[in-house]
């Protein structure tokens, strides 16, 4: 049945007007109560899509990327976008230099956590939308975050993270990821969204 729902929701979508019209006939029928009216269940259904293709599309571009550049090497990755790595005080900090014009595919970060550009302007494409930032610039990275990002110019990126490992590569296992389903449940919104969604259908379905 699940199968065939979605199936239905991705050939032949319900337009919203037809959506409430069936929302409002079938409360009336089960009498069944809601924690959400029918505006606020539309936006979390429209969040929820909107997350989603999000994801399978930076995850697309990532890929292509990747398959572009396979004859890239590591090292002539780190000459073009030197990073430099420092602990203090409880805190891995990153400082990563990147030339003008250059498209990145970020990871995803497991973990809240603030970041700085020092140096350069950039555009930034995420599931919140797209943001123009120029140098000096601060901002917090929230949990399940995964960035394309546009340099302008050459840019200077810093991000602090509160860690009590004592090397780069066990820091990255900390706080990075590359893929979603190895976000914590409880830290990535559109697990959340989805679980929200599901609570409100469970709840219609015992009425």
């Amino acid at each position: 049945m699940d199968e065939e729902i979605n199936k239905q929701v991705e050939e032949n979508p319900l337009t919203k007007e037809e959506s409430k019209a069936q929302f409002v006939e079938i409360t009336k029928a089960l009498g069944i109560k809601h924690s959400f009216n029918f505006e606020e269940a539309w936006e979390i259904g429209e969040e929820i899509r909107r997350r989603r293709d999000f994801r399978e599309r930076i995850t697309d571009v990532e890929k292509a990327i990747i398959e572009s550049s396979a004859g890239v090497s590591g090292e002539e990755l780190s000459k073009t976008n030197p990073v430099k790595s420092s602990f203090a005080g409880g805190c891995y900090i990153r400082e990563i230099h990147n030339p003008p014009n250059e498209l990145i595919i970020t990871k995803i970060h497991k973990k809240e956590h603030p970041f700085f550009l020092m140096k350069g302007e950039m555009s930034i494409l995420t599931e919140e939308g797209i943001q123009h930032i120029k140098a000096p610039y601060q901002g917090i990275t929230k949990p399940g975050t995964k960035r394309a990002i546009y340099t302008h110019s050459g840019c200077v990126f810093i991000t602090v993270h509160r860690t009590d490992n004592c090397t780069v590569e066990e820091v990255e296992e900390e706080v990075v990821c590359t893929k979603y389903d190895e976000l914590p449940k409880d830290s990535d919104v559109l697990k959340m969204l989805e679980k929200v969604k599901d609570l409100e259908n469970f709840k219609n379905l015992k009425k």
